[in-house]
Parts: C-alpha cells; structure tokens; sequence
C-alpha cells in the first residue's frame, strides 16, 4: 500500500449501472480546437458516448454543467472510441466508434453561444461500415507508409482482420492459426500489426504481406483460391511469453520502437524485431497500462494499474512512485487539460472517471480526538457485572442455532399418507410378480412463516420401496403461504423391505440467506407390502412376545386385515406379502402372549413391529400408561448367522467377479493389441487365431458381466433380508433386557452402521468394529480388555467367524447385566450396573473360547433362569384353540 494518494484534479461518476472497458476511454482534441486543450472521449457499453472538457475552479472539485460538452446516447454498445485522421481531403481528427456490427466515424464541431450557456457542440456521422462479423477491437495508423492520413484495421471475433482505406473497404484477411482474439496495435516503423493469440503467442503481420495474402472472403480456400496468385498469410516474428495478455501498446522515440506487452503477472519490452528488451514481474495482478517515453535519454515510463487500487510508475524496470486511486482503473491515459501537463486520466469499469496528478497528500488515517471525562468506576463495575450475567447466560444454552420464535420454524413440513390405497395404482416398472402391485399416496406441505427462497424438497424411502417423484423445486415461497405437492410409493423390488417409514427433507434459504433444512417422517401403511391370507399351521421360526395387560381382539389391532364377519380371526390373522412370504400371528385366549411364525426369519420383522406398535397405541387411547413388552424366549442367532454367511458369500463371490473381469479385460486389451499390430504391418502375416481368441475373450467378459449383475442384484436382497433380521435382533434383545431408549439406539448403530453395502466398506467388517469397541469400553471386564487397541484399517475378513463370535459374546455379557452406555468412564459404570457375581471374560475368549462362541448357543432372561424357555414356547394346544369356531 502507498503511503501517498493520487491527488484529485477533477472526477465525476458516469450513468448508473453503466460497464465500461479499457478501450472505453480516449483522450485527443476531438473537436479540433488548435489549443492544444485535450477533451476526455468516453464510451460505454450501454450505447453513450461523452465529452467531457474538465475546469475545475480548484482542484478537487466536482464536475460542472459546462464540463460536459456532449452527451448523445447510440443506438449500439460502444466497444472502443479514437481519434485520428480518419476522413479523406482533410487532415483534421475525426472521432471513430466501433460497435459490435458497426462502425462509425463522426466530426466533433462546436458552435459559440452568445449567451450564459456557453458554447454547443454536435457531432455529425461522416460514414459508417456495416460489418459481415462480429467485431472486437480495432487499430488505427498510417498503413503502407501513406501520409496525412490514418486507416483503421478491425479485429473480429472469429480472428479476421478486417482494413479500411476512410470511407471504403479495402480487404480482409484470417489470421492463421486463431482461437480467441487477443490485443491488437500498429507499429508504424516496421509498417506491422501485433497482437497475441490464445496460444500466448506475440505475433507480427506485415502490412504488405496481408495486402499480398490470399484473400479472405471465404474462410475455407477454393480450388479456384488454391490455383491463384496469392501467397499464404506468414507472420514477420513470434514470441511466447508464456501468459495471456491484457493490452499491447507500441512507442517510438529515437527512430527506434518499442512493443510493451501487458501480461497477467509480467510486463514487456520488446524489440521491433522480437527480441525481449525488458521484462518486469509484478507483485499485483495489473488491470491496464500505458508506456510513454521518459525525460532521461533512453528510458521509457510505464503507468501500471492494478486490482489494489494503486498506479505504479516504472522507468524500464524500477518503480519510481506508487500512488493510490479511489478505483480500479481499467483504463489510463495522459493529458494536457486546462493548461496543465500530463494529468493522469483514469476510468472505471462502473464508469468513475477521474482527472489526478501526482503528489505527495498523504493517506493516513487520524483518529478522532476523545473528549476527556472523568471516569465513573462504580458504573463500569455494575455494567461489567451485567455484561458477566449476560455470558454467563448465554453459554448455559448448548444451542448452536438460535430458537425460532414460539417454537415455529421459518418453513414446517408436513407429510400425510392416505389411509387407502390408490384405486389406479402407480406403480411403475415394478420387479414383484404379484397380480397386482398396490401403492398409496402421499401428501407433503410446506408451510411457511417468513419468506424462504431457493427450496428444494426431497423425498425418500428405502429400496426396495420406490416413489413416483423425488424431487421437487420452488423459486420463491411467500409469508403465510403454503405449497403442497402429492407422490406415490410403491414396492419396487422383489423383496420385502427393511423399514416402512420415510423422510421428507426441505433445504431452503432465509432472506438474509442463511441455509436452514426442515424435515419430517411418514409411516406407510402395512397393506402396501401384503395382504391378508389364510393362517398356516406350520412354520420354521416361532417368536413369543409376552406383555402385562389382557390379549386385545386380532380384529381390532387390524381392522384393515381382518373380516368384521369372521369369528375365527379374533384370534388368528394370516398374513402375505407381495413376494409370496406367509406370516401367521396368533393371539393366546388364556394368557398374555402373542405369537409371529414364519418360513423365514427375516420375514417376522415388520409384522413383529406393527404388532408392538398396535398394541402401544391400543393401550394409550386408553390411557394405560404400564403397558410393556417383553421377551422371554431365546434370541435366534442361529438363523441370523446363517443370514450373515449368505450375504457374506455374495461378497465373497462379487470380489471373485470383479478379479476374473479384470484379469479378462487385460487379456482382451493384449489381444487387441496384437491384431493391431499384425493389421498395420506393411507385410500381411496370418493372425494365427487371434480373432477367435478376441471373440472369445469377448463372450467370456460379457457372460462374467451379467453373472456379476445378477450376484449385484441377489447381494441387494440379501441385504435388505440381513437388515430386516438385524432390527429383528435388536428388537428382542432390548425387550429380552428391557433396554433403555438410549441403549436400544446403541445397538441399532452398533449393527445397522451402514444405509448401503459396498465392496470397499461392507456391513460385516463395520459391524465388527463396532461390537468390538463396546466389548472393550462399556462392557469391558477388566482394565486389560481396555487397553487392546482396534485395528485402524476395515476391509473385507476372510470369513465371519470373529464376527459371529463377537456377536455371541456381546449377548452374554448382556445377559450377564453389562449395559450399554457411551460413557468414557466405564470402570465406574460397571461397578454400578454389575455388581458382585460376573466373572470377568478375558479378551482371549474372542478367538480362543468355544463355549460361548459357538453360534448354536441360546440365550434366555436371567428372571427365568431356573425355568428356561423352550424355543417354541406356547402354551399347549394354543393353535388349534384358536382356530376352533
């Protein structure tokens, strides 16, 4: 930063909302007045074009009415303004403006007034091109060494320069090799133009060989342009300099020149033969400069403006002032205004023209005097005792966002499932082989407080379950408005699913544009997966759910899947899901106790939970606030592990794919190799059955990908069985143990950890991990289980062997009074929740012991520890009692 700022001569805001450029700016006797007064010539993109002759009465002031000689607003934006002999027979200076398809010579005239309103000026357009193409920047000088006159040279966007001999058009031509244009400028020394192409290229053209080249009126050449006597467009020089540049300027003192080049880290000097004069690296990213020659013989002062708001002067390659400006100039030029020389003329990309000199008014900042007082100590101790209270507040609340106010968020979002079913169901590309796949709609609201913007609503539920839309966006909701949107779900794969809830997320914006996200779950209804079905006698896996309050009528806890009309359904109800699966639920007459039996294990879950979730919302209409469920039985590890080895052999079996497709893809691609090779040699060779091999190698991958998309899909049902199981699991153990909410959520991210299984992080190496860990923090028996670390990396194991051991031990030390907690200090814990008679388990029983490890042990509540429970404990004759009229 400088310790000086540019001293202010004159200055003055242009337009509102106005964007101007570095070739926006022109200063010259426009108006050809032969006082050797300059007049600022500005153009902006919005089409206006300005002349302003600055008289400050001092410096420093703003700008008066009479300081704007003109004001006209055409009809195009206005990419550059200059001043030059542009009109033939005469040798006084014209005002050129390029438009993006245009281009404009005007004569800048004024007339005296003979009142208090001074003098007024007018321009009047001399001739205009229309140009064929888009232009882009333009050049101007005295082209082939002509005299008393200036041409110009227009660069277009798609990298044709375009030269105009005044009032007519003379020719064009393509640069070669263009992407993007670039700078543009005309030395007249060597009588060549220079520019740098997209490829950081400083080229050098001759205006003779462009007169000479081919033309350019079709960019592609024609047989008849290739049998012609033009010669190819070749550049006189090229340099790379390694960056895009940013402007270009040639300057002439001592019959020689220089071309300065402005880069985006450097700037240039160079010869007018290429060569590298000078170069100067810059601390700032410069936004535009203008080299002029020096007083010392031989130097050359460059202004430099950057993006820090400051004008850096240089002699060659040493600064010799830095000053700062109000604005970032995009454009800089010197002039003589009102009898004063080389004021510098900055200007703005937002239209902040401004007139300085350079001087020595520093830029520091005074602070303001205080007025003194005398200090009051028994006010600041009672407003620091405030101040204290308001903290000491403030960090009692654990908050990180702020409450709403009365409990109502910005945005609410509500879902409401239909209590029906569809009557057209929606379901589509669905995988089950039922008649009939129903689904059911659901209804989402967005109710809004304030105003919210930006939102956008999701929808999702856990595969095999799918919606109709997922997805919906609003611009702009309004305050007090609400948006409702509906969608269906429907049973998509060809299994049950795991969880019958969903979750509606809405992530949205404040005004004052702060992210928030408000959200909400849906339960689906249990008739969208099944439907009733006759009661089966028969059944491999038998669970028992005892509770403490009478048996409750089958018809009332499922009025949608019971006959009013049948008797026979008080007690027994059939259920049967879309997949095929039949599930039974029986209902005691003389004792307490439910009954879910079913072929497959997995399959009890969602009937087991819609049962404990019907009766807790039985016995809470009727205000019975004891009820319980509990579970007496053994946990069936047996049956689970057997889940856990099929969807481990799927991973097994998907790794095994993965290689051999791997090992045959590599063999493919040697192959096609080789065929390569033998199809380019000059001297053809048999190929030796190499076309057999490929197609064979081809026929292998193609059937190795298919198999492998089929084990993808059998490893998604299998998990989705596992996860349905594992909830299962939880389920009784928690009510085996009687589980506090908080311990249940332990265990459900204990062995649900994961939404999705992959091959690089699967369900069985995290769950191990996991049951691990408590097995040495919470449940730990001794300070030495504490101390053995985890390993850190989790890949796939090589069997499940540990981690069905695990699992058998995490539910004896459960059943031997360990409790779940997350608590770092767990000796303490331990000492509390298992007191006395627990021997402790040494860490070696986790690969070593066989007692407990075995995966047929069963495990039984220690209240009935002298009367275990057989595995199909049900009161006798229970079945057929229920069944009869």
């Amino acid at each position: 930063m400088s310790l000086f700022k540019a001293r202010d001569w004159w200055s003055t805001a242009l337009g509102e909302k106005e964007e101007f450029d570095q070739g926006c700016l022109c200063v010259a006797d426009v108006d050809n007045s032969g006082s050797g007064q300059d007049k600022i010539t500005v153009g902006s993109y919005m089409g206006y074009l300005r002349i302003f002759n600055p008289h400050p009465v001092k410096p420093g002031d703003g700008m008066q009415a009479e300081d704007l000689l003109l004001e006209v607003q055409l009809r195009d934006p206005i990419l550059q303004v200059e001043v030059g002999k542009f009109v033939s027979g005469t040798e006084l200076l014209h005002l050129a403006v390029l438009h993006c398809r245009k281009l404009c010579v005007y004569a800048v005239s004024g007339t005296l007034g003979n009142v208090e309103h001074g003098n007024q000026y007018h321009i009047k357009l001399m001739y205009e091109h229309n140009l064929q193409r888009t232009a882009c920047n333009m050049t101007y000088g005295p082209f082939g060494g002509v005299k008393g006159r200036d041409l110009i040279c227009i660069q277009s966007m798609d990298g044709m320069l375009m030269l105009f001999e005044q009032e007519s058009y003379a020719f064009g031509r393509f640069l070669p090799g263009f992407l993007l244009p670039g700078p543009l400028t005309y030395s007249s020394r060597t009588d060549s133009f220079i520019t740098v192409s997209s490829g950081q290229q400083v080229e050098s053209y001759k205006y003779q060989v462009l007169a000479f080249a081919t033309d350019a009126d079709e960019r592609q050449e024609t047989e008849q342009q290739k049998m012609s006597s033009g010669k190819r467009l070749v550049m006189d020089w090229v340099l790379n300099i390694g960056e895009q540049a940013l402007d270009i300027c040639v300057v002439s003192f001592n019959q020689t020149s220089s071309v300065f080049v402005l880069g985006e880290r450097n700037f240039f000097c160079l010869k007018d033969n290429g060569q590298i004069r000078f170069m100067k690296k810059l601390d700032c990213s410069p936004s535009c400069f203008l080299p002029y020659c020096s007083v010392s013989e031989g130097t050359i002062n460059t202004l430099v403006g950057n993006h820090n708001n400051m004008l850096h002067v240089y002699q060659d390659v040493t600064l010799k002032w830095a000053t700062q400006l109000p604005h970032v100039p995009v454009a800089v030029k010197v002039g003589n205004l009102q009898d004063l020389k080389g004021v510098i003329v900055t200007l703005s990309d937002s239209g902040h023209l401004q007139c300085s000199y350079l001087g020595t008014d520093p830029s520091l900042f005074q602070a303001p005097k205080v007025e003194s007082r005398e200090i009051n100590y028994e006010e600041l101790d009672r407003e620091m005792k405030e101040l204290q209270k308001i903290i000491k507040e403030s960090t009692k609340t654990q908050d990180i966002l702020p409450k709403s106010e009365k409990g109502y968020d910005d945005l609410r979002i509500m879902a409401e499932v239909s209590p029906d079913l569809d009557v057209v169901s929606q379901a589509i590309d669905s995988e089950v082989r039922a008649e009939a796949v129903p689904s059911v709609t659901v209804k989402i609201t967005l109710q809004s407080r304030l105003a919210v913007q930006k939102t956008k609503l999701s929808i999702c539920v856990q595969p095999p379950l799918a919606l109709t839309h997922d997805q919906f966006i609003f611009d702009d909701i309004e305050s007090g408005r609400s948006k409702a949107v509906a969608l269906s779900v429907f049973l998509k794969g060809n299994c049950p699913p795991a969880e019958l809830e969903g979750n509606a997320v809405a992530s949205y914006s404040t005004p004052t544009g702060i992210p928030r996200v408000a959200q909400c779950k849906f339960r689906l209804p249990l008739r969208l997966i099944c439907f009733p079905a006759q009661p089966s006698k028969t059944a491999n896996h038998k669970l028992t759910i005892d509770t403490n309050k009478p048996p409750v009528s089958l018809v009332n806890l499922f009025p949608d899947f019971a006959d009013q009309s049948d008797e026979d359904q008080v007690n027994v109800l059939g259920f049967q899901f879309l997949t095929g699966s039949r599930i039974t639920l029986l209902a005691s007459k003389t004792s307490q106790r439910y009954r879910i039996q079913s072929e497959q294990l997995e399959d009890l879950w969602l009937i087991t939970k819609e049962l404990t979730f019907r009766l807790q919302e039985h016995f809470k209409k009727e205000n019975s606030k004891d009820f319980t469920c509990t579970f007496s039985g053994s946990v069936p590890l047996q049956e689970y592990f057997e889940l856990i080895d099929c969807h481990f052999e799927l991973r097994l079996n998907a790794e095994k794919f993965e290689e051999l497709l791997s090992e045959r893809a590599i063999q493919f691609r040697a192959i096609e190799r080789r065929l390569l090779t033998r199809f380019k040699d000059k001297t053809p060779a048999p190929l030796q059955h190499l076309d057999t091999l490929l197609e064979g190698t081809y026929r292998q991958i193609i059937a190795l990908a298919d198999a492998a998309e089929e084990n993808q899909a059998n490893m998604f049902q299998a998990f989705t069985k596992l996860k349905s199981a594992t909830q299962l699991v939880i389920m009784l153990i928690s009510l085996w143990q009687k589980l506090s909410t908080d311990q249940v959520a332990i265990l459900e991210a204990t062995f649900l950890p994961l939404m999705q299984d992959t091959q690089e992080l699967g369900w069985e190496e995290s769950v191990d991990a996991a049951i691990s860990h408590l097995l040495r923090t919470c449940l730990s028996k001794s300070s030495k289980e504490q101390a053995l670390t985890l390993t850190n990396q989790l890949s796939i194991p090589k069997d499940t062997s540990r981690l069905k051991k695990h699992i058998t031990l995490l539910c004896d030390r459960l059943a031997k009074g360990g409790r779940l907690c997350l608590s770092t200090d767990t000796n303490i814990q331990q000492t509390m929740v298992m007191p006395g008679g627990c021997t402790p388990i040494p860490e070696s029983d986790l690969e070593e012991r066989t007692g407990v490890q075995d995966s047929t042990t069963t495990f039984t509540n220690h209240r009935h520890f002298t009367k275990q429970k057989s595995k199909t404990d049900f009161p006798q004759g229970a079945l057929e009692e229920a069944e009869k009229p």
